[in-house]
């Protein structure tokens, strides 16, 4: 615990993505005050032709009680 979960487009290579996990998991570490390894960080590619379906409405159109930062776009 915690365990995040991070969703984009393909495309980006591996090292970027080690290093904002490493990122994130200090973020996260900090600021829930937990230890950093207690943190989990993985990277879910979803393509742009299914984004709308899989991430942009079952997780952030509709799921805005859970959603801390909301994007200031819409996506069909």
């Amino acid at each position: 615990m915690p365990h995040v979960t991070v969703k984009l487009w393909p495309g980006r290579p591996d090292h970027v993505k080690k290093a904002l996990a490493e990122q994130i998991a200090k973020d996260v570490a900090e600021g829930l005050k937990v230890d950093l390894e207690n943190v989990s960080v993985a990277f879910e590619e979803v393509d742009k032709e299914d984004w709308g379906e899989k991430v942009y409405k079952p997780e952030i159109r509709d799921n805005q009680d859970n959603l801390y930062v909301k994007p200031k776009y819409e996506y069909e």
